[in-house]
């Protein structure tokens, strides 16, 4: 396909990013720690880590990992936590270890672990203690052989880190019993690290190793590690970085990280990218907690923030938004999933910044596709491929379509995954070959280049031979004055094949099922409108905020 997404570049954009100007993400880690040596790296809680204290801090957890526990470069370790000043010390620790990171979902049940980590070959995990009966009923199953333990307040400074630790256990009950005894705790580990560390040296991995094992897919089936490798990674960071050089400011900025680490999404866009700029980096443990979420946005004058539309939206519907001061604001990023017309729009009205829409997988290290910095308002598109990215629009039979026409999305980059690890059957389903990932996702370009996303593949809804996309649904549903939020999924009909079902969350209880239907049956064709409504109390959620269609068909 012609690269017609240039011509609608900001002049400052380039068409390509150069990969080699950083051997890998130690590299990287390296040149900012250097650089930016005196700001502040991470905030939690109260607590400030500089850029100085993080070298010093991943240096000693480094030193661990090789001379203390034995680990080798290119061994995989296990990261299970939420944002938390110690997931930015193991993770880049790991990193100079020469090790691979296996980001792990705390919210994981038993068997989802156990596969993980077997599925992984993980020999080292790095644990919350909140999550460790987890661990503990799978450990026989798995081949960890480290085991290091962290609690909430671990890195706050005494006295802070005892009374938080001691509320969250004794007070709150927010961890479970569990008997690991052969596991060691984080501060102690950074303890017997300093000890190593005038032996340590930071590995030197190249462009083609491995860097994360990032699983993906639990929603589809079972979940399969994409192998991203520092080049992947590296690419989208510098990705970013040219996207955004015009409106960011190297060691100025601060970033609110609400978005959980071990998603992609927060891994390049907040840790790497921070990393990169030199910005402060707030990190929010629980952004579920939005009276707490919103004290942390007064308080910081904060330039950038990511988030999913169910997030933004959450915040929107808090009166205590209003009082927050959007005015250093600069970039407001949302993925993850579709952004919604009326969510974007009432983040401009209140914040003044365009809510960018972007979007990316797993696969692609995340980012595929970004909106201008400089757009004036929303849209309804997923932006413009990035610089280094080709991308064309295939039919099902895999010929390339033209502008307008709806098909798969294909994409092509230096951002895009070594592969599925070990699993060289489900590689090959969606990597035809000549370096092109299929995305499953369908979209439309249109003749500025502007990529729409139509749906997934997979969600797509077959109502008498009429193609339904839910994405299209739920938006309309969400426009309604009176829908907090709604999600949208095709069940069977003897007549029609299939129908449109949609669950709804009432912003305003007064609504009526005959109110809901009326709007739709003004804003859509009669057969994308739902036959099938549902209010509920809440929607099944991934750990992003990601609307869960797979367990709404099986409500």
């Amino acid at each position: 396909m012609e690269k017609l997404w240039l011509q609608s570049y900001p002049k400052h954009v380039p068409a390509e990013i150069d990969t080699h100007q950083y051997q890998s993400l130690v590299d990287l880690f390296q040149r900012s720690v250097a650089q930016y040596r005196d700001r502040p790296a991470y905030s939690n809680m109260g607590k400030i880590l500089t850029y100085a204290e993080v070298d010093r801090l991943t240096q000693q957890f480094a030193a661990y990992l090789i001379h203390g526990a034995g680990l080798k470069p290119g061994d995989r370790i296990a990261i299970m936590m939420p944002n938390l000043l110690q997931y930015p010390i193991a993770l880049f620790g790991a990193l100079r270890a020469g090790l691979v990171v296996v980001n792990t979902n705390p919210l994981y049940t038993d068997r989802e672990l156990e596969h993980q980590l077997k599925d992984s070959g993980a020999k080292a995990i790095v644990i919350l203690v909140n999550f460790a009966h987890t661990l503990e009923s799978v450990l026989d199953e798995v081949g960890i052989q480290t085991i290091i333990t962290t609690e909430i307040g671990d890195l706050l400074g005494f006295p802070k880190s005892l009374l938080v630790n001691a509320v969250v256990k004794y007070v709150k009950k927010m961890v479970p019993a569990f008997t690991l005894p052969e596991a060691i705790k984080f501060n102690q580990a950074l303890t017997l690290g300093k000890q190593y560390a005038h032996n340590f040296t930071d590995a030197q991995p190249q462009h083609e190793d491995a860097a994360f094992l990032q699983y993906t897919g639990g929603t589809t089936g079972v979940a399969k590690g994409a192998v991203l490798t520092h080049r992947n990674m590296i690419a989208n960071m510098l990705q970013a970085e040219a996207w955004t050089t015009e409106d960011l400011v190297a060691g100025e900025e601060i970033f609110i990280t609400a978005l959980p680490l071990y998603h992609v999404f927060a891994l390049t866009a907040n840790a790497l990218f921070a990393l990169k700029m030199g910005a402060k980096n707030v990190l929010i443990t629980n952004p579920r907690d939005l009276p707490a979420f919103i004290k942390d946005l007064a308080h910081e004058p904060f330039t950038f923030i990511t988030g999913v539309n169910t997030l933004y939206n959450a915040l929107l519907n808090q009166p205590a938004l209003q009082q927050v001061d959007f005015s250093r604001l600069k970039i407001s990023l949302g993925g993850g999933m579709a952004v919604q017309k009326s969510v974007a729009e009432r983040w401009k009205a209140l914040t003044g910044v365009t809510l960018l829409e972007a979007y990316g997988l797993t696969e692609t290290s995340p980012a595929v596709c970004i909106n201008p910095v400089d757009l004036t308002d929303y849209n309804g598109m997923i932006g413009l491929p990035i610089p280094s990215t080709e991308i064309s629009i295939r039919d099902l039979d895999d010929k390339e379509l033209g502008v307008g026409e709806a098909g798969e999305l294909w994409v092509r980059g230096p951002q895009v995954m070594q592969g599925y690890w070990q699993r060289p059957d489900e590689t090959a389903k969606v990597m035809p070959g000549d370096g092109w990932l299929r995305t499953g996702d369908v979209a439309v370009i249109n003749e500025l280049g502007f990529v729409k996303l139509v749906d997934r593949l997979k969600d797509l809804v077959l109502v008498s031979g009429f193609n339904v996309y839910p994405n299209e649904v739920e938006d309309v549903l969400a426009s309604h004055p009176k829908v907090l939020e709604a999600g949208v999924v095709g069940v069977k009909d003897e007549h029609s094949g299939e129908v449109v079902k949609a669950f709804v969350v009432k912003k305003d209880q007064s609504l009526t099922l005959e109110e809901l239907k009326a709007y739709c049956r003004k804003e859509l064709s009669a057969y994308k409108c739902p036959k099938q409504i549902v209010f509920v109390e809440s929607l099944p959620k991934s750990n992003v905020g990601k609307i869960l269609r797979k367990e709404l068909r099986n409500l």
